[in-house]
């Protein structure tokens, strides 16, 4: 059984339309082909590894256990340069309680990121916090989430990515969430002057 993003999204991450992909982690099915369909996005993809995943395995051949090798094993942390930008990438399970803001900042911090992106609770966010930001994509799938809603809101993971267009010193967050049917895009801009006049 594998987990495929929605159709809506499908259609939208046509190969070789950017540059990067930036994984928070969980690709744990084995021969799945997922860690290879984020390669065919873009020339550069750079994964964490997350709770679930020990490595990604890969097929060769059929699903015979005997011909599945482990392909790929991926670090608790990564650092990513991306135009002005150190962007930080971490799973988010690691930070207790999961999702708090102190707690990720912490993790922010020792990575001397300006941006810092995680996962694990699949529900999307983008929070400016202590002169940085804090970016969530959620979960493409709408993957359950194993962290409670807050607020007492719906308990229902929406389906969501998030693309980050920078240029230089400006970056344009664009989120891009399910909801009946329908792909809402929403957008946060900020620039490292900004960034860094907070501090």
């Amino acid at each position: 059984f594998i987990v495929r993003p929605p159709r809506h999204y499908r259609r939208m991450l046509v190969p070789n339309k950017m540059q990067h992909v930036l994984c928070t982690g969980n690709l744990t099915t084995r021969g799945s082909g997922v860690y290879e369909e984020l390669r065919n996005l873009a020339p550069n993809v750079h994964c964490v590894a997350g709770d679930m995943d020990d490595a990604v395995m890969a097929t060769k051949g059929d699903d015979n256990a005997a011909s599945q090798q482990p392909s790929v094993s991926f670090p608790e942390t990564k650092v990513v340069k991306i135009g002005q930008f150190r962007i930080g990438l971490v799973h988010g399970h690691q930070s207790v309680p999961w999702g708090n803001q102190d707690a990720l900042a912490g993790y922010r911090r020792k990575l001397g990121a300006d941006i810092l992106i995680s996962g694990h609770t699949h529900r999307n966010e983008v929070t400016p916090y202590d002169g940085h930001y804090h970016i969530n994509p959620g979960s493409i799938t709408g993957a359950y989430s194993p962290c409670p809603s807050p607020n007492g809101a719906d308990s229902r993971v929406v389906p969501s990515f998030i693309l980050l267009a920078i240029q230089g010193p400006k970056v344009v967050c664009y989120v891009y969430e399910l909801r009946n049917d329908n792909v809402e895009v929403s957008k946060t801009e900020f620039s490292k002057n900004e960034l860094e006049s907070t501090v």
